[in-house]
Formats: structure tokens, C-alpha cells, sequence
């Protein structure tokens, strides 16, 4: 068949060139949205009488039997048709006749291309933040079964101060939420209306943009028709996003892995997120965090390869512009997958609490409050910080902690320490004493997870 585009050629495309060019490998998965955009469009030119309406009619049902075989898994798409959109309209022309080619009246394939795009990823976005709403859940139904799990607390990867289990996992609950707004507010920039615009300059046709941009959803018409076939800021943006919301996920798929190891024994992952190994029997590998882990770079090059891409094109659209779906494709399916084993990962891991309870007495995580026990009796701080200073230094000789030392010990460095130090020291007082808004008390713990449910749909 010959190119719908074929009139001023007088060769055929090369056969190499036909492959290397095509995108409809890729593009097809815009297929529906389109049909979509295309339902749209020709019902538009039908009430503005740019096509008869009864053409309108016929081509629209013409669209809802292609719709209905791409369903269906019906329909072999062609590279010599090159893209989704040449796909379509051969179909089209197959199915009703020649009136199938006035659906392309009044627009491009570069108006076209953008307003699937922006339908795709506004879609993608919301099923996104369905899923990352859902991670969000398991972290809180973690959250409430170990307020009063404690957890050793680090910096720099050293023990630094105990916490609570729940107040470390809700350290990423608002770490999502902030992904989850970063996507919420990009809809804003998605939810714009190329359609219209045509090749770059608009078109002579009465069309009426603002009914299109209503029909599709979208919130605004772009003003400009150069910038409407050449944005992919909304793109960028959302993968910007991803980036982010990878990097949390990533790290909390490091500690996941950690702490399952048996140096730390703080969780263990439910088997159905583990694999063996091929000749040790006895392991238990954490594949799913380490493999989340590792899908970061994939997110990361997305990113930047169309960063790249867009840097030096001139305006408007370029052929260089058709290599800007595949790094969004991979990008929606790798946020897809990964947010869709975290939630259940998370809600079904067994967290140790005897294990993480007892590693917290077997350090010095509770010299911070010794020192502040003796600034509230009137040393100052900094020379109280070097007194238990001292203390940590002849316990760590002594090969004891600090809840191991006699008081006699204690009066050794200072007469300010009473019998109430051992109370002040035991693990579960010092998470409790952080009273301060946000802190990790028990209760101040208890108020964040309330406020944390509001953040969820009910």
C-alpha cells in the first residue's frame, strides 16, 4: 500500500529506512488514546461543519470497530505504516472507505502525537499515585504494630540514638507523600490540550480547540501552536518525578536488605519476595529490594536521555522528537512494577521485635540523654558532653555499657549522678523522653500516624 503521505515522492522508502524510522514497535501502546483523541477531533469537525456531519458519524463508528479488534488483540499493526497513527488511519480507510481520510483534516501527526502522549501520562500518572497511596497503607499498617518496637537510630551508618520502628518506617511514608504531591501538582502541566495546533502554525480550518480540549478532559489549550508540538517539558517533568521517587524507594529497599541480612536480623521478608540460591541451600535472598535497588539508573538514563535529546532542537518539531516515548514507556512500567511489589513486601514482612528491642541495650546510643540528665542538673552542655565522653570511653575499656556501670562508677566522673540514672538510660525512656513535635516518642509517634491516615483516601 502507498504511503498516505506519498504524493510528492517518486521512489519508495527504502526498506532499511522504513525500519529504522518506524515507531510503531514502540507507539502502539498509544493506540487507544489515539482512537481517543481522534473521536475527539472528527466530532469536532463535524459540528463545525469543516466535514459533514453524517461523515462525522460514520468515521467515529468506523473508530469504535478499530477500537474494538485492538481490544481484542485483533489487529497486526504495519512498519511500513510507521507509526500508530498511520496505522490507525489505514485501518480506518479499510474499514469505512475513502471518507476515512478526512479524519486528518485540520491536524498533524505532531498535534497528534502530543495529545496521545499527554492523555497516556495523565492516565499513568493518576494509576501512579493509586499505587503509591497503597505502599503508603502498608507503611502505616507497619507503622501501628511497632510504635513500641525499638530500633537503633544511625548517622554515618554508626548508632547514634534509639527510635521507634514505626517512626523510622513513617520517615518514608512522608517521603511518598511528597512524591505524591510532586505528581499530583504535575497534572497541571499535563493536563493541557495540543490538539489543534496542527504541523506548528495552527490551521486554516474553523476549528474550535477549546471543545476538543473540553471533550478530552484537558484543563487549558496550549496558546502557542510552536510550543504545543514541541513541549516535552510535561515529560521531563514527570520523569524528574520518578527520579525522586525511585531514589526513596531505593533506599528504602537498602535498608530492607540490611537489616534482613543476618548481621542485623531486624526483619524478614515474606519468601514469596525472596529467591535461593543455586548452590548454597541455606540462602535466602532478598531479590525484589536489591532488584527495586537496581532499577534506579534505569530511571535515572530516562531521564537524562531526553534531557539530551531536547537540548539543541529548534523549534518546532524534529524527528529526533519521536525517541522521547520509549524512556517514558519504561519509565510508567518500571514505577508500575516496583510500587506494585513494595505495598505487599512491606505489609507482609516480619519485623523481629525481640531481636531489635534487645539490640538497643547492647550500645551507646544513650549517652546523648546522660549528658543532657546532667545539663538539666546545671553543668553545661558542652562540658557535660565531655564528661560522658569520658564515661563512654572507660565503659568501652571495661568492656561494658552504660547500664552494665555500678553509680560508684558513675560518681567517679561526676557527684551530679544519682541512683535515677539507670531509669533515665533504659532504651524504651529515652525514645519516650522525645517529646518534641515530630520527635520519636511514643506518642508523639501515635499523633504522626493519625495525621498520616488523613493523607490517605479513606
Amino acid at each position: 500500500m502507498s504511503k498516505l503521505w506519498g504524493g510528492r515522492f517518486t521512489k519508495q522508502t527504502d526498506e532499511l529506512v522504513e525500519e529504522y524510522t518506524a515507531s510503531i514497535s514502540f507507539d502502539q501502546k498509544l493506540a487507544l488514546f489515539d482512537i481517543q483523541g481522534s473521536k475527539a477531533h472528527v466530532d469536532m469537525l463535524g459540528k463545525q461543519q469543516i466535514i459533514a456531519t453524517e461523515e462525522a458519524e460514520e468515521i467515529k463508528q468506523g473508530l469504535d470497530k478499530i477500537q474494538e479488534k485492538i481490544e481484542k488483540d485483533e489487529v497486526e499493526f504495519s512498519v511500513a505504516d510507521e507509526d500508530i497513527h498511520m496505522n490507525i488511519e489505514h485501518l480506518l480507510i479499510d474499514e469505512i472507505g475513502a471518507v476515512g481520510g478526512k479524519l486528518h483534516t485540520g491536524r498533524s501527526r505532531n498535534d497528534q502525537v502530543a495529545t496521545d502522549m499527554h492523555l497516556y501520562l495523565r492516565e499513568k500518572t493518576k494509576e501512579l499515585i493509586e499505587l503509591l497511596e497503597a505502599v503508603q497503607q502498608s507503611i502505616v499498617t507497619q507503622a501501628e504494630a511497632n510504635v513500641e518496637t525499638m530500633i537503633p537510630g544511625y548517622t554515618h551508618l554508626q548508632r547514634a540514638q534509639p527510635v521507634s520502628f514505626a517512626h523510622h518506617m513513617l520517615a518514608y511514608f512522608w517521603m511518598f507523600e511528597r512524591d505524591k504531591e510532586r505528581l499530583q501538582d504535575s497534572l497541571k502541566r499535563v493536563n493541557w490540550s495540543p490538539l489543534g495546533a496542527a504541523a506548528l502554525a495552527g490551521t486554516t480550518y474553523p476549528i474550535d480547540r477549546q471543545a476538543t480540549a473540553e471533550a478530552l478532559g484537558f484543563e487549558k489549550v496550549y496558546p502557542n501552536s510552536l510550543d504545543a508540538v514541541s513541549d516535552r517539558d510535561f515529560i521531563l517533568e514527570f520523569l524528574s518525578d520518578a527520579s525522586i521517587l525511585i531514589m526513596h524507594i531505593s533506599r528504602l529497599s537498602e535498608e530492607l536488605v540490611m537489616w534482613s541480612s543476618e548481621e542485623f536480623s531486624f526483619i524478614e521478608l515474606d519468601d514469596a519476595f525472596c529467591t535461593g540460591s543455586s548452590i548454597m541451600p541455606q540462602k535466602k535472598n532478598p531479590d525484589v529490594p536489591e532488584l527495586l535497588r537496581g532499577k534506579t539508573g534505569r530511571i535515572y538514563g530516562d531521564l537524562m536521555g531526553l534531557l539530551t535529546l531536547l537540548k539543541g532542537l529548534p523549534l518546532a518539531y524534529n524527528k529526533d522528537m519521536q525517541e522521547d516515548k520509549e524512556g517514558m514507556f519504561d519509565t510508567v512500567e518500571t514505577l508500575e512494577g516496583a510500587l506494585s511489589l513494595l505495598s505487599p513486601m512491606l505489609k507482609t514482612m516480619d519485623v523481629k521485635k525481640e531481636r531489635t528491642n534487645s539490640s538497643v541495650t547492647n550500645d551507646y546510643s544513650n549517652a546523648t540523654d546522660m549528658a543532657d540528665y546532667l545539663a538539666v542538673k546545671g553543668m553545661p552542655f558542652r562540658e557535660a558532653h565531655e564528661v560522658i565522653g569520658k564515661i563512654v570511653l572507660y565503659a568501652i575499656q571495661e568492656e561494658k555499657y552504660l547500664l552494665d556501670m555500678t553509680l560508684e562508677e558513675f560518681k567517679g566522673f561526676s557527684e551530679l549522678i544519682e541512683e535515677d540514672i539507670f531509669e533515665k538510660l533504659a532504651p524504651e525512656q529515652v525514645v519516650a523522653a522525645r517529646k518534641s513535635e515530630g520527635g520519636t516518642g511514643f506518642d508523639q509517634v501515635k499523633d504522626q500516624l493519625h495525621l498520616a491516615k488523613q493523607h490517605l483516601p479513606s
